[in-house]
């Protein structure tokens, strides 16, 4: 396993859930070309422990708060990384052999951001072997190339579970926004913000990566809050709405008055507890 003449920085958030972290780390350990380091932000106060040695170098670092402060815990992860390219990857995913390098070629070729593509795995399904087989394309992610790189116009189809852009570009837009609080929005507001500073977007062919199952809600009515004050965030800065799936499922609901041409969202009420569980959906693949 040999570098690249990219140095390829791989960062990945953590709150709990070790057993994902472990099977990402081992993906990375059959990468055919091994990123510079790997940074783990740990949105607890402590790391797990007996993590596997992927064979190059894994750095820790803590980042405190409540809710989740995934924009800040992104933020502190590029802040420490020396590669110059940063490839995020999602606790839940494991890396196809290919990720790295292919990040790395796309590097070499293009200045950009780039994504790549994300297999959902059914439960309990890890086995290196059953990844291609079992692995299904999310229904609204559009095909990747079967080579090289194809240009995206809509750098909103960044999504958070696996993607990657050079770390001065990063920087120059200020990294993410840490006035996101709790789940959603903060993705596409430094999507938004990349594509104004006329970063172009790419998505990538080899940089295939797989989603460790969840169960996941349907809406995600545990997030609703956060949700609606993001999405209020995002509309006062850019002058349209994200989320719009989410929104107009919330809208359905009869919880908020909302449409994509409305000022702003108008809440009729909160979800009650019973509504919340009854959303959540054990073996669904995708919210």
């Amino acid at each position: 396993m040999t570098g690249s003449d990219v140095p390829v920085s791989v960062l990945t958030l953590v709150r709990g859930r070790a057993d994902r972290l472990r099977h990402l780390m081992r993906g990375l350990a059959r990468q055919s070309v091994a990123p510079c380091e790997l940074v783990i932000a740990w949105m607890q106060p402590e790391r797990a422990l007996n993590l596997p040695d992927p064979g190059f170098p894994v750095r820790h670092l803590h980042v405190p708060g409540e809710p989740m402060p995934l924009a800040a815990a992104r933020n502190r992860a590029a802040e420490a990384a020396s590669g110059d390219l940063l490839v995020f990857l999602d606790v839940d995913c494991i890396p196809s052999p290919t990720l790295v390098a292919a990040y790395a070629d796309a590097a070499r070729t293009e200045r950009g951001l780039f994504l790549g593509e994300v297999l959902y795995l059914p439960p309990g399904v890890t086995d290196p072997a059953a990844l291609d087989r079992l692995g299904r394309v999310h229904p609204a992610r559009p095909p990747v190339p079967e080579a090289g790189l194809r240009r995206e116009s809509d750098a909103g189809q960044l999504w958070g579970l696996s993607f990657a852009l050079p770390r001065e570009a990063w920087r120059a837009v200020g990294g993410m926004d840490e006035g996101y609080v709790g789940y959603g929005g903060e993705e596409t507001d430094l999507a938004a913000r990349l594509a104004e500073s006329g970063l172009p977007t790419f998505w990538v062919a080899g940089a295939r990566a797989y989603h460790q199952h969840h169960p996941v809600h349907v809406p995600p009515l545990q997030h609703f809050s956060a949700i609606l004050a993001n999405a209020a965030r995002f509309h006062a800065r850019h002058g349209r709405w994200c989320m719009t799936y989410w929104l107009g499922q919330f809208s359905a609901a009869g919880l908020i008055a909302w449409d994509e041409a409305a000022p702003a969202i108008r809440l009729l009420r909160h979800p009650e507890p019973p509504e919340i569980a009854a959303a959540l959906r054990p073996d669904a693949l995708f919210s």
